[in-house]
């Protein structure tokens, strides 16, 4: 299991920033770096389930399945990650889905004269990391255009 890093300093303030990343219509935007058609079910209050959902490569259903440990708005959030979702269907119980349950993806925000620094930690699999490596630099950039252009 490896800890990654990420951030990205976006020139507009905190709020603007939470609200871009999280809003249902601007999350599908900055997510699509992932995989094109993401979207979440649930909602962001501290204790809730979240799914983060999209089509896989074969067109079914996939996603991952996160409890959310905390949040602060405006500062940070954490997920627990309590299984997954294949072919439509929750599965917390495969070999796959325990490798990776318990672990946490957390984002920080923190703003200094008007620009906002995001920083997303998160644990990961080995065979996961070199994706990671390239998808979040781009959700980032993608998140940092969107929050920038609502100015």
């Amino acid at each position: 299991m490896k800890k990654l890093r990420y951030s990205a300093k976006i020139n507009a303030p905190v709020g603007d920033v939470w609200t871009t990343m999280l809003s249902d219509s601007t999350y599908r935007k900055w997510t699509s770096a992932f995989n094109q058609g993401s979207y979440f079910e649930g909602d962001w209050t501290k204790g809730s389930e979240i799914r983060f959902l999209g089509p896989d490569d074969k067109g079914s259903l996939g996603g991952m399945i996160a409890v959310v440990e905390e949040n602060r708005p405006g500062e940070f959030i954490s997920l627990r990650y309590v299984g997954q979702v294949v072919d439509g269907a929750d599965d917390t119980t495969s070999e796959e889905a325990k490798e990776f349950i318990g672990t946490h993806e957390n984002y920080s925000f923190s703003e200094n004269a008007r620009v906002t620094t995001v920083e997303v930690v998160l644990d990961s699999e080995d065979d996961f990391a070199a994706m990671f490596d390239e998808a979040w630099p781009v959700a980032l950039a993608k998140l940092k255009e969107i929050a920038e252009e609502r100015r």
